[in-house]
């Protein structure tokens, strides 16, 4: 296996990473006011789950953004100028988010709290839903012109926001959405305990059904775009696991939910990647214009040595967040948890275990 490809795959891994651990941040940001309906214990307990860890899961994509840049510089400027408004939508939206979780806390007035808990919900959603519209719109190929005689370290993007908003990277979107929402109520399910539990768990036993008929249609039609591969076999992982969450959560095994609801990510993810390999950005335009892993690699110096440095810094990074993932196993408790039988916990004032 040559460096670029390894590189590929590497890229690949640290994006799937990336939307694993990342869409339960933005499930659980999506969710805080519907969870949390109005009561502030609540919506502290549910943001208290990804406080810990939101944004260490967020290097994940640094690092995904980083190794594009230095492995394939062409994939990387034809990507980020080619989708400068959607890339520029995710940065705002995360750049909300990340300032939302921060300054929610400096006031004690509800109204302030409020409209910070609704920047955090849309700096949740509008990435959750323009990533999945970015790596369909990837995978499905961009109209594309040469800025230069040269090949493909010259291809330039030039889809329109109508090309941008086709019906498969729409429904790219949705999927990516539903996942995370689905994936955001296991982890409070998992995370917490209290009110907070089980409205998480009950959202995700009504949600399971269409998240996993939306996934299943996106799959298909991404499957539909190649020529039959081993991805099929991953697509078929991926809604099963989907068809186990439900099941796991029936019998109150959250952490077999969640390891699930993980892998049915984890798998739409290398679908995507697998279908796109060995090519970078098709170009729907012209074929010579396509950017491939061969066409669009850093030099083979270059690679050499981010594999040393990959080699020496990522076991330390891994190991850094497996542990901050272990200091804070814990479930996070409310001020009120209901006894067994009861239709609302969120109306029965009990004291919270610890």
């Amino acid at each position: 296996m040559d460096l670029p490809t390894i590189w590929f795959l590497a890229v690949a891994v640290l994006w799937t990473g990336y939307l694993v651990l990342e869409g339960f941040d933005f499930g659980v940001g999506m969710l805080v006011r519907v969870l949390g309906r109005d009561d502030e214990d609540d919506r502290e307990v549910a943001l208290g789950a990804i406080g810990p860890v939101w944004d260490g899961n967020e290097v994940w994509l640094i690092a995904a953004v980083g190794a594009m840049f230095a492995a394939f510089p062409a994939w990387y400027a034809a990507m980020l100028s080619g989708l400068y408004l959607p890339v520029l939508l995710v940065l705002l939206g995360l750049i909300v988010r990340g300032v939302g979780l921060e300054y929610r806390h400096k006031r004690s007035d509800a109204p302030w709290k409020a409209r910070w808990d609704l920047m955090i919900g849309l700096g949740s959603l509008v990435p959750a839903f323009v990533w999945g519209m970015v790596l369909a719109n990837l995978v499905r190929g961009l109209p594309t012109v040469l800025s230069a005689p040269g090949g493909g370290q010259n291809t330039v993007v030039t889809a329109s926001l109508a090309d941008l908003l086709n019906g498969y990277a729409l429904l790219g979107g949705v999927v990516t959405t539903a996942l995370f929402l689905l994936h955001g109520a296991v982890f409070l399910a998992l995370k917490t305990d209290g009110p907070v539990r089980y409205r998480a768990r009950r959202f995700a036993l009504r949600a399971v059904v269409p998240v996993l008929l939306v996934t299943v249609a996106f799959l298909a039609a991404t499957l539909a775009l190649r020529e039959p591969s081993w991805t099929t076999t991953v697509a078929w992982v991926s809604g099963a696991a989907l068809a186990a969450a439900g099941v796991a959560l029936l019998l109150d095994r959250e952490g077999w939910a969640f390891t699930a609801t993980a892998l049915a990510i984890g798998g739409l993810s290398v679908v995507l990647f697998g279908q796109l390999y060995p090519t970078l950005l098709p170009s729907t335009t012209d074929p010579a214009h396509t950017l491939t892993v061969a066409n669009a690699a850093s030099a083979p110096y270059t690679l050499g040595v981010m594999s040393w440095i990959a080699a020496v810094f990522l076991p330390l990074v891994l190991g850094y967040q497996s542990w901050s993932y272990w200091v804070f196993r814990r479930r996070l408790g409310g001020t009120r948890v209901a006894p067994a039988g009861t239709s609302d916990p969120g109306d029965t004032a009990v004291p919270a275990p610890r």
